[in-house]
């Protein structure tokens, strides 16, 4: 090995360790999640809630047009007429079933804007992990009982 290598090897090394330097005295990117909470934009589309009127009523009436509007098929719902005595929602009818898989979703909030009534929205959660696959599948208890995400709205 020669000698001028050495010296171009300790230039190398030096630059490097100046660029750690300068790095160091600043704060880290990295946040503590979950016991921090998350700064997120206000369009950002996380896990899939379904929507309730102020008086308790499902907002969903089984118009299945969420699901023909899904490009990938992630969404299945089953309507079934509404019970006049007690019913679910203020339509004729209301989702027996509505499922959404979000291993095939690709969150391009379509399903949203194909709603008339505004029943399926994109909400804030992202802590998604699951172990099990069928833990993928959000059924209609999960999506209308969502839970609270960690993450703070941060302005545009």
């Amino acid at each position: 090995m020669e000698l001028g290598d050495f010296l171009k090897g300790a230039a190398e090394i030096g630059k490097a360790m100046g660029v750690t330097l300068k790095h160091l005295r600043q704060r880290p990117v990295t946040v503590e999640f979950p016991r921090e909470q998350i700064p997120i934009y206000p369009r950002f589309r996380g896990k899939h809630e379904l929507r309730r009127y102020d008086n308790g009523l499902e907002r969903c009436i089984g118009c299945c047009l969420c699901e023909a509007a899904c490009p990938t098929e992630a969404i299945y719902v089953e309507a079934a007429e509404n019970d006049t005595d007690a019913p679910l929602s203020p339509g004729e009818r209301h989702a027996k079933i509505y499922e959404i898989n979000l291993l095939r979703c690709i969150f391009c909030g379509d399903c949203e804007e194909a709603c008339p009534t505004e029943a399926i929205v994109l909400g804030h959660d992202f802590a998604m992990a699951n172990y099990a696959r069928k833990d993928f599948v959000l059924t209609k208890e999960q999506l209308l009982n969502p839970s609270m995400p960690n993450v703070i709205i941060r302005p545009e």
